[in-house]
């Protein structure tokens, strides 16, 4: 069984038994194929969580911030920087990241210039029915 070699690449530590690309297939079915579900199943949940930049204070200032931010130092997109931070808050089983800030630096390669993003972001547990909805905020909605 082949397995591409960025299957995994949104993991903070990869596993030893996840850094082949080629696999057996009981070796395949016994530790890859649950560890790709359960991938895939974060990966979801990062896809569906909450997320509030540092502007939108009002609906989050009731929002305990309990947990050390977590931090992305090198992205080549921006949106992929948010999916990242959200993929590890999904890992650590929580539903939002608040306080979310993205810094953009353009790196200049010879003639070609390109962007790296840089984010943090706090992970928290947020209940929905008891977030503030500031109505001022409509065109940034969450």
């Amino acid at each position: 069984m082949f397995v591409e070699e960025d299957q995994f690449s949104f993991m903070r530590v990869r596993p030893a038994e996840l850094m082949h690309t080629v696999y057996c297939g009981v070796c395949y079915d016994q530790s890859v194929a649950p560890q790709i579900a359960e991938y895939n199943e974060t990966m979801e949940r990062a896809r569906n969580i909450l997320v509030f930049d540092k502007s939108q204070g009002k609906e989050t200032r009731l929002v305990k911030r309990l947990e050390d931010p977590i931090e992305i130092k090198e992205c080549l997109d921006r949106d992929e920087t948010i999916l990242r931070l959200a993929f590890f808050a999904a890992e650590s089983n929580f539903n939002a990241i608040v306080d979310l800030e993205l810094k953009a630096t353009k790196v200049k390669t010879g003639s070609r210039q390109s962007t790296i993003w840089a984010g943090t972001a706090v992970p928290t547990q947020v209940r929905e029915d008891r977030l503030l909805k500031d109505r001022s905020t409509w065109q940034n909605p969450s």
